[in-house]
């Protein structure tokens, strides 16, 4: 718990950051889908209010009981996550979903959370050996990592298995491994490309190799990444307007509520409310890393360190996405993009990193 002495040392920045781009989403989501179904954002304004509460419920945590309960979290992530396979809810040809009463969850994005507090665990009680790394050192993690990963590709969710992937290997570079050991698994990683190639699924085969160039396919396949570039130019420098795009509201652009939604933004706010965007989201990311790097300890370190490399891959994959610059992989925008699960884990792990920022004055 804290007093009230301990609010003057409250992350105001990282705070008013957040707000501010929950709101940008909220009012995104409606204008994407307020003509057709209004209703939504309604759910977005439910899940709005459930993720601040859980924000300001970690900020009052001390961070450190995450450590203590570290494997449990990890423990009851997994699962949720082989209990989708058992009473999931299937949508769109992928098994991602879970019905708790009321409402839908995606433990996927759980896991995400899980995954960041069980490796800054793990990192934390074991001493970095001099040089770095080894590859028997990264075995452990690696396990860690391995059984989410798996498990969120079955369903299949290639977007959030690479989101896993890239918190691993973030935080185990920031641990540090040494550089033979990099230059090793490169290789082998290298090696086993044709592999893992032919053990995606046609249509994630399809996704990344549209975007080299999406005009092969302009009504499959590449169909996203055209009509994303046409809603972001056509926006021009100052946009057409809130409420006056077209893109998205004539159905031109799939998924501009969810995954491409910063298309739509683009469309109607220009460049000026893109580069406001990611201004903001830039902001957000210094503020993570100045949290991690004041830690009073190695495992609040890791923790903001975690927590706030899943908040930038996030961010830098969706942007190049929409923008063609990287395959289409399903990866949302934290606190813009429509979801639920998704926005609820963005908003607890702000929280968690105030809680790391504030306690870092008391002893």
């Amino acid at each position: 718990m804290i007093d009230r002495r301990s609010f003057v040392h409250f992350d105001w920045v990282t705070f008013f950051v957040t707000i501010a781009l929950t709101l940008i989403g909220l009012a995104s989501v409606y204008s994407a889908i307020h003509a057709r179904s209004p209703s939504i954002s309604y759910k977005e304004i439910y899940w709005i209010v459930i993720g601040l509460a859980l924000l300001m419920a970690a900020v009052i945590m001390n961070y450190t009981l995450l450590e203590r309960f570290a494997y449990f979290i990890y423990g009851a992530s997994l699962l949720l996550l082989v209990m989708v396979f058992a009473v999931g809810h299937s949508a769109a040809g992928a098994k991602r979903w879970l019905h708790l009463g009321f409402f839908t969850v995606q433990p996927s994005e759980m896991a995400k959370l899980a995954l960041v507090v069980t490796l800054a665990k793990y990192f934390s009680s074991k001493a970095t050996p001099h040089g770095g790394l080894s590859l028997k050192d990264l075995i452990v993690p690696g396990l860690i990592m391995l059984a989410p990963f798996a498990l969120v590709a079955k369903q299949p969710d290639l977007g959030t298995a690479i989101i896993l992937w890239m918190i691993f290997w973030s935080m185990a570079l920031v641990v540090k491994i040494r550089v033979k050991v990099l230059a090793g698994l490169f290789i082998a990683g290298a090696a086993m490309t044709p592999f893992m190639w032919k053990a995606l699924k046609g249509y994630q085969k399809a996704r990344l190799t549209s975007f080299l160039d999406p005009r092969l396919d302009p009504k499959g396949t590449g169909y996203h990444i055209m009509q994303s570039k046409i809603a972001i130019g056509s926006g021009g420098f100052t946009g057409k307007g809130y409420l006056h795009g077209t893109q998205g509201k004539l159905m031109f652009l799939p998924e501009h509520h969810t995954d491409f939604i910063f298309a739509a933004l683009a469309e109607e706010w220009g460049a000026i409310g893109s580069l406001a965007v990611i201004l903001l989201f830039a902001v957000l990311i210094l503020s993570g890393l100045n949290t991690a790097g004041t830690s009073k300890d190695r495992f609040g370190f890791l923790l903001a360190f975690g927590l706030t490399a899943m908040l930038f891959w996030h961010a830098a994959i969706n942007l190049g996405m929409v923008s063609g610059l990287l395959p289409v992989v399903g990866v949302p925008l934290p606190f813009i993009s429509y979801g639920g699960s998704f926005l609820i884990t963005s908003l607890t792990a702000v929280g968690i990193l105030i809680s790391i920022r504030m306690r870092r004055f008391m002893f």
